[in-house]
């Protein structure tokens, strides 16, 4: 929020270089938003199917259709170094884990030990207040 609104002049270059691949690679597409994500719910696993020891179905659950079969929602990425575990069962315990699953599973691809090191300097750039829409959201 303060580079967007220009509280701060730049980010540095390996937080650049990871909001270039962060909107490069389309993760934009869904975590968006004041809320970076949050608005919406998506398949795991869109390219590789994502292997859950928790056996958990997602939307399915709830509704019963099968096309909500591993359909979850989109978490907000506001604050995400702080969230840990990531992924809805916990399985990425560091955000360099979750960021590759994301590839993977996500995008169908696997990214560079640099991509990923760009990739989580970006999102450390998330952490600050919380927007009041996501404090009201919580209740």
């Amino acid at each position: 929020d303060r580079y967007l609104n220009r509280e701060i002049s730049s980010l540095t270059s390996k937080e650049m270089q990871g909001k270039n691949l962060f909107f490069d690679y389309g993760c934009i597409a869904c975590h968006n938003g004041i809320t970076i994500g949050g608005n919406m719910y998506q398949k795991i696993g869109v390219y590789i199917p994502y292997k859950s020891d928790k056996n958990q179905l997602g939307r399915y659950s709830i509704t019963h259709r099968e096309s909500d079969r591993y359909v979850f929602k989109v978490p907000s990425l506001r604050n995400v170094a702080l969230t840990a575990p990531y992924m809805h069962d916990g399985k990425a315990s560091t955000l360099k884990q979750a960021i590759m699953l994301m590839g993977v599973h996500q995008l169908g691809t696997t990214f560079t030990d640099n991509e990923i090191d760009a990739l989580e300097a970006f999102l450390m750039t998330l952490t600050g207040e919380t927007p009041k829409i996501l404090l009201e959201n919580s209740r």
